[in-house]
């Protein structure tokens, strides 16, 4: 397998406080792999960085071999890195067929583009369904397959997810999840954060567990789901 996304010895700070510690992992082509933990662990600080948000306080980010250290943001989408943000951030005022040209904007081909409009319908027909429709009009589980459709409008190499189940119905959870593993099915690489374990682990190739800014525990989907204290601690088993 080839390292698609390394990321080594990676700090990042607020101010004076150290939000991630000094984590290292890769993500290989084709997989997909999974940060889990609580709150505060760290996990959407590791994705705000590694999409040029935040600058990292140390350490190494490299994508297709290639360091992204001061590259900014909108060049690293041009790179193939995508992120769907926690909290969606949509455009509510904009369309649903608005807000996927959006996830288009450093593409030139029109053809292109229309045919990964269309997968995007094709992935969540509720989307095609209301495709005029006000994007602030939507239910939150509409809204997460919306920015999910933006993200993978750049065509990523590699697709970042940020709590996608957050606040979700159990059924609209079900969905993403679903959808998830069909694009894991479609040879789509990506990097989950999500605080369900037990749904996020099912999916992932690989898993690493992080406690406030430090990965402490590693290992495949299937191994960490039946790890004794991931099972206590995060699938809420005595």
């Amino acid at each position: 397998m080839t390292a698609l996304l390394e990321v080594e010895d990676l700090r990042v700070a607020y101010g004076k406080i150290e939000a991630v510690k000094g984590i290292s992992f890769t993500v290989e082509e084709g997989r997909v792999v999974t940060l889990i933990g609580t709150n505060g662990a760290g996990k959407t600080t590791t994705l705000r960085t590694l999409s040029g948000l935040l600058q990292p306080l140390g350490g190494a980010i490299r994508f297709e071999g290639k360091p992204l250290a001061g590259v900014p943001a909108h060049k690293i989408v041009a790179l193939g890195l995508a992120h769907s943000p926690e909290g969606r951030h949509i455009f509510p005022r904009l369309t649903i067929a608005e807000n996927l040209q959006l996830g288009a904007f450093l593409r030139k081909d029109a053809d292109g583009i229309a045919a990964d409009t269309q997968k995007a319908y094709d992935l969540f027909p509720i989307l095609g369904e209301r495709r005029s429709q006000a994007a602030g009009t939507l239910s939150g589980g509409e809204q997460q397959m919306l920015a999910m459709g933006r993200a993978l409008m750049s065509r990523p190499k590699l697709l970042m997810l940020d709590e996608p189940s957050m606040g979700l119905s159990p059924i609209m959870m079900q969905k993403i999840m679903q959808t998830i593993a069909e694009l894991k099915a479609q040879g789509t690489t990506i990097l989950l954060v999500e605080q369900n374990a037990q749904a996020a682990l099912s999916l992932a190739d690989q898993g690493h567990v992080m406690e406030i800014g430090k990965i402490v525990l590693s290992g495949t989907g299937s191994e960490l789901l039946h790890d004794e204290s991931v099972r206590k601690a995060y699938l809420g088993e005595d």
